[in-house]
């Protein structure tokens, strides 16, 4: 089967062979009731509130959105207002640890005897997208439509993330009973476990755990990006294609992140909600690259200084890959569920942009065949019926065509703001 088109990058897997370092627990969190896409939770405590680890700290009724758990034991000692990296505003519960990471009696593991059962304890979990996007994991596993195959997105194509590659290497056994336990919940007859050709050892690894199982197919997919992307990953993986307007369960598929799957299978069996996350900490201003599991809630700084970043040369810090991550303003924010890797960076390379000379290098390497070049004219005169016709809101902003563009111009960006115009039902 045919690939889609993408790049060919350097991927800087430097902390591959890194083993997850245990961050200490800092003296200070502040853990934002905005985590995920989604309502934002409503805080559950108060300032002089003791609380402790795993216990529900913030929540809400709205649907579309999963509780907030604490990643400490403590005291609540302030209730702040908190702006996330995508410029919204909600509350943060910032708590002063006792040291003593007093577990909750309100942890222990869940009933789970049906779907129904299985898709509350999944909510209660505070489960969202761990692969960055943070879309709440019971909505995802409920869908209308009747699913077949479910998608374990294994690909980690992001330049220097490793973090799920160490979830691979360290805890296969957990992603195997995610899988199991998503396929006999909601009646899933097939799996696709899918890891680029960068990661042999995974792939063995997987190859021979499964071997018996003839449910569960280890797919190997190129090196090359997007090739985690939703739309990406479904197609070069069971040939389904996910059209404008549609989900991927539109098409009978489930696409899981590798880390989420783990975290259900330890939830279903321990009880201990999402309070931690597995990060990838490096870029050329970090002394000593590392992967580290830390609270929720933790300050960067205090993780950049313990991987011996040079903090005073940092003039970028991303949350995430360098492709599609986004900027941290501050070194002081915490880490949040979709934190998967925080990159500090001193030097880099910034072209000037200059006029498009029609090269096409940018049709060439968009994965879904999409114009950028003629979105980008279309956007600027605000013609909403030729960005329409142009199929832009399938765009899913990899950054694949503003980074091979010679002129440098700033096509993914455009393409953003191209789809925020267009009027949606």
């Amino acid at each position: 089967m045919k690939k889609l088109n993408g790049l060919k990058l350097n991927h800087r897997k430097n902390t591959e062979d890194s083993a997850t370092i245990d961050f200490p627990v800092p003296a200070k969190v502040k853990i934002p009731m905005s985590m995920n896409m989604g309502a934002p939770c409503i805080p559950l405590v108060k300032v002089g509130d003791t609380v402790t680890v795993g216990q529900k700290i913030g929540d809400t009724d709205a649907p579309f959105s999963v509780p907030i758990h604490s990643s400490v034991s403590g005291k609540v000692t302030a209730l702040s207002d908190y702006q996330t990296v995508g410029g919204a505003v909600c509350k943060a519960v910032e708590i002063e640890t006792d040291g003593m990471q007093t577990v909750s009696d309100e942890v222990k593991p869940p009933q789970i005897t049906d779907k129904e059962s299985f898709l509350k304890a999944v909510r209660e979990s505070g489960s969202c997208g761990l692969g960055g996007a943070g879309f709440p994991t019971h909505i995802k596993l409920n869908p209308k439509q009747a699913i077949d195959t479910l998608v374990i997105n294994a690909a980690e194509c992001e330049p220097y993330i490793t973090a799920d590659y160490r979830e691979m290497i360290e805890n296969a056994d957990d992603i195997i009973g995610g899988v199991k336990l998503v396929m006999s919940m909601l009646g899933i007859k097939f799996c696709k476990l899918a890891i680029e050709a960068n990661k042999p050892k995974a792939i063995e690894n997987f190859t021979e755990m499964a071997k018996n199982d003839d449910a569960i197919d280890i797919v190997t997919l190129p090196s090359s990006y997007p090739q985690g992307a939703e739309k990406v990953i479904i197609y070069n993986t069971t040939g389904r294609i996910v059209m404008e307007g549609q989900l991927p369960a539109d098409t009978g598929v489930i696409v899981l992140n590798v880390s989420t799957c783990a975290f259900l299978y330890r939830y279903s069996k321990d009880g201990m909600p999402l309070v931690t996350r597995r990060l990838t900490v490096d870029g050329n201003a970090v002394g000593e690259p590392k992967n580290i599991r830390a609270a929720i809630g933790t300050p960067f700084r205090a993780i950049l200084e313990y991987c011996k970043t040079d903090l005073d040369s940092v003039i970028k810090l991303i949350g995430g890959g360098p492709m599609m991550g986004m900027s941290i303003p501050d070194a002081d924010m915490p880490v949040v569920k979709t934190s998967n890797a925080l990159l500090a960076i001193k030097t880099y390379d910034e072209r000037k942009t200059s006029s498009c000379i029609r090269c096409g290098r940018c049709v060439r390497v968009c994965p879904l065949g999409l114009m950028p070049a003629d979105i980008d004219r279309a956007y600027k005169i605000r013609d909403i019926d030729e960005l329409r016709k142009l199929k832009v809101l399938l765009c899913m902003n990899c950054g694949s065509c503003t980074y091979v563009c010679p002129a440098n111009r700033k096509l993914a960006e455009t393409n953003q703001l191209a789809k925020s115009i267009i009027p949606r039902k």
